[in-house]
């Protein structure tokens, strides 16, 4: 046997014994991974940022502004990662502060004033842990944003592009459609979290990835989103156009089936969707 084959077969071997689960969060941890603002320049134009939350500042993890979707002026929501070190620092790795919660907010109620939709696009591990944004009112930021988001009298769509992490997720998630690549993961706590909890030992992470059901595929299956999208071969970070094009599919098609449906009638599928979430019955 060769070395180049024997390579391949350690490689292969290694795959299959890793869990899925794992697999698919190494996938959305990708560091060439296109992150929120690089679909939302490819899918929206005319992009015009609004800069903070007028309270205490503007959180750089946090990225809100009117476009153009195909024509209709709609209401934009991501959050900021960065490339470089310098970048991820600033933006604190893309887990925003109470301030980019309360940003992302006041966007959705100008959207809301105006009659705008609005798209929010996700990729963070979760808010920031710091103490700073605990004395500032993190929990309260987000619990605000989910209520408000439920009772938002205008076209909610969340995309899960990579990391779906804890409240922070879902403070932007709060939708009438709740879309996630294939690849992405979508959970209350990090696997590496879950294992040093459980396990006391966050090698087991994926053991924990496995355990807490984390694939676009099993948050699927439990109604916590409502479709996948598909990505290129080898994932969006392959072909980052590609995988532009079939969020734009997938946002068409669910945002005209939105619009068709009485103010109202939205409201209460909305309401109806997020109550039933997760609900597990025994006979």
């Amino acid at each position: 046997m060769t070395e180049q084959a024997g390579n391949l077969e350690q490689v292969q071997a290694v795959a299959e014994a890793t869990p899925a689960a794992w697999v698919k969060t190494e996938l959305a941890r990708h560091s060439q991974r296109p992150y929120p603002m690089d679909f939302i320049e490819s899918i929206f134009t005319d992009f015009s940022e609004i800069h903070g939350d007028r309270a205490f500042g503007d959180d750089a993890a946090m990225a809100c502004g009117m476009a153009r979707f195909h024509g209709e002026e709609v209401m934009v929501i991501g959050n900021l990662k960065g490339r470089t070190v310098k970048e991820r620092i600033e933006r604190k790795f893309g887990s925003p502060d109470p301030e980019g919660y309360r940003k992302a907010l006041r966007a959705m109620k100008i959207a809301e004033k105006f009659g705008r939709p609005v798209f929010t696009f996700i990729d963070l591990a979760g808010a920031n842990p710091g103490i700073g944004a605990e004395e500032r009112g993190q929990a309260e930021a987000i619990a605000r944003n989910l209520i408000e988001m439920s009772r938002l009298r205008v076209p909610l769509i969340a995309t899960i592009t990579g990391e779906g992490g804890s409240g922070g997720a879902l403070a932007l998630a709060v939708a009438d459609r709740v879309l996630i690549l294939e690849n992405a993961i979508y959970s209350v706590i990090s696997p590496e979290g879950c294992a040093s909890i459980m396990w006391r030992d966050a090698s087991k992470r994926a053991q924990a990835a496995e355990a807490l059901k984390v694939t676009a595929q099993d948050v699927k299956s439990l109604g916590c989103v409502d479709d996948i999208v598909p990505e290129p071969v080898g994932g969006a970070q392959a072909n980052p156009e590609e995988a532009a094009q079939l969020i734009d599919e997938k946002l068409r098609w669910h945002f005209n089936e939105i619009k068709a449906l009485p103010l109202e009638e939205m409201l209460q599928r909305r309401y109806e969707k997020f109550r039933n979430i997760a609900q597990f019955y025994t006979t």
